[in-house]
């Protein structure tokens, strides 16, 4: 698919184990794969929703009756759902990833290749862009978001750095981002270190990380029992929250406990974590940092 090669396209479908006649979720749309993966699954009475808040996400909605496209944040699954009358459903399916597309549009700012104007929005709606993070935040926040965000050591300096530059004019695109930023990028290390920034602010702008608490913390009362979670992270500070709301139910803290001290969880992991192939990540680059995740709700 040009707009987005889906990862891990077969075992994190596999992992809804779909029955033919379900009610399926897929919250992150993007190019449709997982969705049109899905949907040869299902019989003529099962039903799917997917979610995307991205606009150029809707020009790959999938011409099928069984098939319905919310244009908005998979944090809201929920209310939406229960919009069109779904108040429980068997699977979900997430994939957190930042889609092929997305990289590979320069002006939308995602990506280290290209110079372009400071954005990283997910939704052309949202008022917080990459250029208010840089140019408007203190420079407290800004090292907090490049340090929790991006786990850049020398978080504090970077920010000192942007600070003292935008005194003398706004820093508008990737590229002044990335004189500003130079010092601190070693040719040897100079992509990953700017990869680990982009991330940071991208996570800020998008507000990704609330997003998925928010996100999990609603998937055990809108799964049916034995109804099951399939997710897809890329990154470390994505991944700790999903195991961790996995075996605890909980993002900090230990698992609750009932009167007789049994521990009480709503979910269950379902086989352990799975990474792409070989032949995969070989295919499919942007795979190599994959990890797929399958609970099942008790």
């Amino acid at each position: 698919m040009n707009y987005h090669n889906p990862v891990l396209l077969e075992a994190s479908v596999d992992g809804l184990d779909i029955v033919p006649d379900g009610v399926y979720v897929d919250v992150t749309f993007g190019g449709g794969g997982h969705s049109r993966e899905i949907l040869k699954r299902l019989g003529p009475g099962g039903k799917l929703y997917a979610f995307d808040q991205d606009e150029d996400a809707l020009q790959n909605k999938i011409d099928d009756e069984r098939f319905t496209l919310i244009h908005e944040n998979f944090r809201h699954i929920r209310q939406f759902l229960k919009f069109y009358g779904v108040r429980q459903v068997n699977g979900i399916l997430a994939d957190f990833g930042v889609s092929s597309h997305q990289f590979d549009i320069p002006e939308r700012g995602f990506s280290t290749r290209f110079d372009a104007d400071l954005d990283m929005r997910m939704s052309q709606r949202s008022s917080l862009s990459a250029y208010e993070v840089i140019n408007d935040y203190e420079e407290g926040a800004i090292r907090d978001v490049l340090f929790q965000y991006g786990e850049l050591r020398n978080a504090g300096a970077m920010a000192k750095a942007i600070v003292v530059a935008r005194e003398t004019g706004p820093i508008k695109t990737t590229a002044a981002l990335k004189e500003v930023l130079k010092r601190f990028l070693p040719g040897h290390k100079e992509h990953k270190i700017l990869a680990q920034v982009y991330q940071a602010v991208r996570i800020e702008v998008n507000q990704e990380i609330a997003v998925i608490r928010e996100f999990l913390l609603q998937c055990p009362e809108l799964l049916i029992q034995g109804g099951r979670l399939s997710v897809i992270s890329y990154h470390s500070l994505e991944d700790r929250l999903v195991k961790r709301f996995i075996r605890t139910g909980k993002f900090e803290g230990e698992a609750e406990k009932d009167f007789y001290g049994n521990i009480s969880v709503p979910m269950k992991k379902v086989g352990g974590l799975i990474v792409p192939s070989a032949e995969e990540i070989r295919q499919n680059s942007r795979a190599r940092s994959a990890k797929l995740r399958i609970a099942e709700k008790l």
